[in-house]
């Protein structure tokens, strides 16, 4: 009810559903955060901050449901980090890399160090053949969603999702190493 109330523009509903998120918010964050390096300059306040400025400017977007938020909440963080990558690799000489750890959820071996800006390419790329793939491995990797409530925000089976969330944290492990199929690949279909 709250989310509804914001789509349709009531700020005090806006800020009750923010001070009722902001806990799993900051839990999120701090998940991103950890996979980053350990002297990595974003904390995980800051991230949930920049997220909630980015969330309340959203004005066309009706909110459905509590796993709809933490979905959009999660391209957020994604993108905040993203930029923040970006930014600070253009601040240093180039060839410098950024690495996180990639949960065991998306590795098929815990601990793959991985830069996310090659993640970022590598969530593109998936979604350049496969969107559906792309996003439930970015709701799941990033936004920590479950897959029920992947289910609910792409309005599909948990069968669906956990089937295809088995391809792509197979296919992106594949592209992280530099192995990844092109996008002729078997798991390439039109959905």
């Amino acid at each position: 009810m709250l989310l509804r109330a914001w789509s349709e523009g009531d700020l005090a509903a806006r800020d009750q559903v923010v001070s009722r998120v902001y806990q799993e918010l900051h839990r999120r964050a701090a998940a991103h955060l950890r996979r980053e390096r350990r002297d990595h300059t974003l904390q995980a306040s800051a991230l949930v901050n920049e997220a909630y400025v980015r969330l309340v400017k959203q004005r066309r977007l009706a909110w459905q449901n509590r796993a709809q938020f933490f979905g959009v909440a999660a391209q957020m963080m994604r993108r905040i980090l993203v930029d923040h990558a970006r930014a600070n690799r253009m601040a240093k000489r180039p060839g410098r890399w950024r690495r996180v750890t990639l949960s065991e959820g998306v590795a098929v071996t815990p601990g793959l160090d991985i830069e996310i800006l090659d993640l970022d390419a590598a969530l593109k790329r998936l979604a350049a053949f496969d969107l559906r793939k792309s996003r439930i491995a970015e709701l799941r990797f990033l936004g920590g969603l479950s897959m029920t409530e992947i289910g609910q925000v792409l309005d599909l089976s948990v069968a669906t999702v956990e089937r295809d969330w088995q391809a792509a944290r197979a296919w992106l492990y594949a592209a992280l190493k530099g192995t990844a199929p092109c996008d002729t690949s078997p798991m390439a279909r039109n959905h």
